[in-house]
């Protein structure tokens, strides 16, 4: 028969008597939400690192042909991390510029992480 050691016999009771539950794992990462993306209302805004950090680049125009005539990191060949979009209505975007290869979309409102591996280089409403 194996002996517990009287650390461990301790430990289990005082665990007992202040009534912690341990874990298996760490609480699951929580969504970002707007207080984390920094865009301005009626805007459509993409972010070089995840949940809206890095360089910022948005614009109020409801369409953009070319990401890169106006963006610094889409100019430096930087990929896009996450988007935001804070105009009343559904975004579409593309890897492409002129509105070729949609990659996804974002409705009015919300925003998140993005895959990170390609570049928004054109935008238009859904």
């Amino acid at each position: 028969m194996r002996r517990i050691p009287s650390i461990a016999l301790a430990a289990t009771a005082l665990v007992a008597a202040l009534g912690i539950t341990p874990t298996a794992s760490a609480a699951p990462e929580q969504p970002a939400h707007r207080a984390a993306y920094n865009c301005t209302p009626g805007y459509f805004c993409i972010y070089s690192d995840w949940n809206g950090g890095g360089t910022r680049c948005q614009w109020s125009q409801s369409s953009k042909a070319n990401t890169a005539d106006d963006c610094s990191f889409i100019q430096r060949g930087i990929n896009v991390r996450s988007v935001w979009n804070s105009t009343r209505h559904r975004v579409q975007y593309y890897t492409q510029t002129n509105y070729h290869a949609r990659v996804g979309s974002t409705p009015s409102g919300a925003g998140g992480n993005l895959q990170g591996s390609y570049q928004i280089r054109s935008f238009r409403p859904q």
